[in-house]
C-alpha cells in the first residue's frame, strides 16, 4: 500500500479534488485529495498517465468500456489525451479519497520500449511499444516499491534528485511495459485454452484457486515434464507457477475482503489456504498490511453489489 502523507507540505486550497504537484523534466507527480462527494467529467492529460489509488474508491468511465471501480492497490495506465469521467461518491472530510497520478512524457515510454527491443524480444515475437489502450491492473510489489521510492524522492533535498528520478522512472516504465504484455497474455489465455497448453493451465488455476495446486499436477495438464513446464511457465509469465498462484490468490483475497460480510477465515479457505496464519503472512507480504486492516480501511457496506460486477 502506498504511503503518501509526507507529500502534501502546504494547506488545502479546496476540498474538492485538491491537487499537490511535483514537477520534473520527464514527468509530473500529482497527489489528488477529495473531501466531498463529486463527479468530475472530461478529464484529459496531454501525456500518458499512471494513476494509483491510495485511499477510497472512484468509479471510472472510459471510452468504449463499461464503468469500473478503481480501488486501493490498483493502477490505471492511460495513453495521452484519453478522456475519462470520475465519480467519487464516498469522499468525506474524515475519510478523503486520495489518488496518485504520474503524468509521463511520451518520449520516455518510447525510450523504454527501444531499450527493451535492444535487449530482449517479447515472448509473442512482437516488438515492444507503448500501448494505445487503457491498462487497469493490480500493483505487484515491485511496482508499488518504485512508486513509493518516487514519492520519497519528491520531498528529498538532494542535488542529484532529478537524476535519481530519471533512473527510477526508466525502470518503472520497463516494468509497466512488461506487466502490460503479460497481462495481455493472461487475458487471452481462456480464449486460447484449447490451442495452447500454458493458456489451459492458467485458466485451470484461476478456476481452482480454492484447491491444492502443484507443479506436478499442472505440468500434466500441459503435457510437459515438470522441468520443461516450470521453465516454459517462467519464460512466458516472468514468474514461477507458485508465485503466479499466490498472486492470483492474493488478488482474489483482496477482492473478497472488500465485502464487509466476509470473515478472514472464509476468505482464506476460498483462496486455497488451510492455515489462516499462513494466509495472513502471505497477504501482508503482497499488500503491505494485514487482511483485517485491509478490510477495515477499504470495505464498502453501502454497495456490496459492486463486488460481483
Amino acid at each position: 500500500m502506498l504511503r503518501i502523507d509526507h507529500l502534501r507540505d502546504r494547506p488545502l486550497y479546496t476540498i474538492v479534488e485538491n491537487r499537490t504537484l511535483y514537477g520534473f523534466p520527464s514527468m509530473e507527480l500529482n497527489l489528488f485529495e477529495t473531501y466531498e462527494p463529486c463527479r468530475v467529467q472530461g478529464i484529459r492529460f496531454e501525456h500518458s498517465i499512471l494513476a494509483s489509488m491510495v485511499r477510497g474508491r472512484k468509479t471510472v468511465d472510459l471510452r468504449d468500456q463499461p464503468s469500473f471501480a478503481f480501488l486501493p492497490g490498483e493502477s490505471i495506465l492511460l495513453p495521452g489525451n484519453e478522456v475519462m469521467d470520475l465519480d467519487l461518491p464516498d469522499a468525506t472530510e474524515r475519510s478523503p479519497i486520495k489518488c496518485l497520478a504520474l503524468e509521463i512524457d511520451g518520449r520516455e515510454f518510447q525510450l523504454a520500449a527501444q531499450l527493451l527491443n535492444e535487449t530482449r524480444r517479447r515472448t509473442d515475437g512482437e516488438e515492444w511499444a507503448p500501448s494505445t489502450d487503457p491498462f487497469h491492473f493490480v500493483q505487484r510489489p515491485e511496482i508499488n516499491h518504485l512508486l513509493q521510492r518516487l514519492t520519497y524522492l519528491c520531498t528529498e533535498n538532494h542535488p542529484s534528485k532529478e537524476l535519481f528520478v530519471s533512473m527510477l522512472l526508466r525502470e518503472l516504465l520497463v516494468r509497466l511495459l512488461d506487466a502490460e504484455s503479460k497481462s495481455r497474455s493472461l487475458l487471452e489465455a481462456e480464449l486460447n485454452a484449447t490451442q495452447y497448453p500454458l493458456s489451459a493451465v492458467i485458466t485451470y488455476i484461476r478456476k481452482n484457486l480454492d484447491h491444492k495446486l502443484s507443479v506436478k499436477q499442472l505440468s500434466k495438464l500441459a503435457y510437459m515434464s515438470e522441468s520443461a513446464f516450470y521453465q516454459a511457465f517462467r519464460t512466458e509469465l516472468g514468474r514461477t507457477p507458485v508465485e503466479f498462484i499466490n498472486d492470483e490468490r492474493m488478488a482474489l483475497a483482496a477482492h473478497l475482503l472488500l465485502d464487509p460480510r466476509q470473515n478472514i477465515r472464509e476468505v482464506a479457505m476460498r483462496c486455497g489456504f488451510n492455515s489462516v496464519s499462513y494466509f495472513c503472512r502471505i497477504f501482508r507480504e503482497h499488500h503491505g498490511t494485514s487482511p483485517g486492516a485491509y478490510q477495515l480501511e477499504r470495505a464498502y457496506p453501502a454497495n456490496p453489489q459492486s463486488l460481483s460486477a
